[in-house]
This record gives C-alpha cells, sequence and structure tokens, in this order.
C-alpha cells in the first residue's frame, strides 16, 4: 500500500456540524490546490479535543503507525489536540515515522525547516502559557487559604443521625461509620450538644 496524505477534523459537539462542513471544505480545497486526489479524511464528531482517545483520531494513528500516511493536514492545531503534550506526542510520533504535519490556520507545515522552528516556538509558547495559567491558579489558592478561606466543598455532616445513634448507646467510632464522618466530627457534634 503506498504512502498518501491524510487529513483530521473535529467538533465538540453535536451542534457544531456546520464546523464540520467548514473544515472539511478548508481541507479539500487545500488538496485541490495542491493536485492531490490520493487522500482519506478522519473525522470526530461531538467529542472533546482533551480526549486523546478518539475513534476517528484512533483510526488516523493506526494507519500512521502503520506507515499508510505520509503527510497529515489538519485545520487548525486545536481540531487535532487541545493539551500542548498531546500534540508533542503525537508530533514525535510523526517525527519518528517521517510524517510531516500541516496546520492551515497556523500555516503550519513540518516538512519546511521553518515550519518546524515555528511549530517548536509555538509548542514552547502553548507550555508556557499552561504552566503560567497554572501557576497563577496556585498562586490564588495559597492566598485564600492565608485568609482563612475554606476552599473545595463544604462537608454535610448529619448531626440528627450522630446524635440518634448517641442515644441508642453506638460507640463514636460506629457511629462515624454509619454517619459516614470522622470520629472528629462525632465527637464535636455530640460535645456541642451537651
Amino acid at each position: 500500500m503506498s504512502k498518501k496524505y491524510a487529513a483530521y477534523m473535529r467538533v465538540s459537539t453535536d451542534r457544531q456540524s456546520s464546523g464540520l462542513e467548514a473544515q472539511k471544505m478548508a481541507l479539500e480545497n487545500y488538496f485541490k490546490q495542491k493536485g492531490v486526489t490520493d487522500y482519506e479524511i478522519y473525522e470526530d464528531f461531538a467529542i472533546s479535543g482533551r480526549k486523546e482517545s478518539r475513534p476517528g483520531l484512533n483510526r488516523l494513528m493506526s494507519a500512521i503507525e502503520l506507515g499508510n500516511v505520509h503527510t497529515l493536514v489538519v485545520y487548525s492545531f486545536s481540531r487535532f489536540a487541545r493539551s500542548t503534550k498531546h500534540l508533542l506526542q503525537a508530533m514525535e510520533v510523526f517525527n519518528k515515522l517521517s510524517v510531516h504535519f500541516i496546520s492551515l490556520s497556523e500555516n503550519i507545515d513540518t516538512s519546511t525547516p521553518m515550519g518546524k522552528a515555528m511549530f517548536t516556538i509555538i509548542s514552547a509558547i502553548s507550555a508556557l502559557e499552561c504552566d503560567l495559567i497554572r501557576e497563577r491558579v496556585m498562586n490564588g489558592l495559597a492566598n485564600a487559604r492565608m485568609k482563612g478561606k475554606i476552599l473545595g466543598r463544604a462537608k454535610v455532616i448529619n448531626e440528627e443521625l450522630i446524635r440518634e445513634l448517641a442515644t441508642k448507646g453506638y460507640s463514636y467510632r460506629e457511629i462515624a461509620k454509619l454517619a459516614k464522618c470522622s470520629i472528629a466530627s462525632v465527637s464535636r457534634t455530640l460535645s456541642v450538644t451537651k
């Protein structure tokens, strides 16, 4: 089997069918302009890009790993992968198997030296952006804790059940198990009612 071009397109929800059509039109137009007739389009409909395992993407990656594809064309990075990590892992596979990656929106073609350099720069910027967002979130959480804010969902303790079980003579350990809370919570609840 000779190697051929492949294209991949994806939309996250079933309300984006026009987005899938627009991607398909752009990809087919690219192939037409390049005079390419031997290609296959893989697609995923109503599947998040955060999922690394998707039916269409899995079929595409199998074809690539079998050596059936020499060039992959996507409408944009985000249609292929939402995380920099996933994109870079795929690019390692492509490099190892000498598969070129073309993104129409970002105007990236890894078959050219400039395309490889641009891809590396964009990947580094994306990774930096993720790290900065993570750092800001962690700083915000630390700041909230320093101000005494309790983070997360408030735990609901069934104080009525705890009191009822205590009047029936259950031990703190048994009450904690039945009320699905800690022994300290049982102790705190019962010390307030005394």
